[in-house]
């Protein structure tokens, strides 16, 4: 290659940079208790918990596996509920207890009334979201050759 057809940004190591900014959220994680409130959609069927833990900042998310899709469709509702809050200084128990006063949100659910909870920690409440829950079978492979 002539030096005319070199580009040295094509040529330069990169160099990747943390930026300060992005959403604030609340800490994905915690090995402490959390306190709890359940999500169901208008049937009743429950989507998910979220859940909150002031000791360590921690908030998030956790799928009912029996719910499927729906689940994972009232997640993104759910954090970007409890990420408002984070911008707003919220503890985690404040989120929950000012989402716990909010109407539903059609297939995002509602929290449901008097579910609050606590949980010795998350792990506890990701079993407890897991009951009932079985894998889906493993397709049967084909037999013989395929051409």
């Amino acid at each position: 290659m002539n030096d005319a057809m070199k580009n040295a940004r094509l040529s330069e190591d990169l160099q990747l940079r943390v930026l300060e900014g992005g959403p604030v959220h609340y800490e994905y994680s915690t090995d402490k208790p959390v306190e709890y409130v359940t999500v169901a959609d208008e049937h009743g069927r429950v989507l998910g918990y979220l859940w909150g833990c002031d000791a360590d900042d921690a908030a998030g998310w956790v799928d009912h596996q029996v719910a499927g899709r729906a689940a994972l469709q009232a997640a993104g509702h759910w954090v970007m509920k409890l990420r408002n809050a984070k911008s707003r200084a919220l503890l985690p128990s404040q989120a929950l207890a000012e989402l716990s006063t909010e109407p539903g949100a059609g297939r995002s659910g509602q929290i449901v009334p008097g579910s609050q909870a606590k949980a010795e920690s998350v792990e506890v409440l990701r079993a407890k979201a897991n009951e009932g829950w079985e894998p889906p079978a493993q397709p049967e492979s084909p037999r013989g050759r395929r051409r």
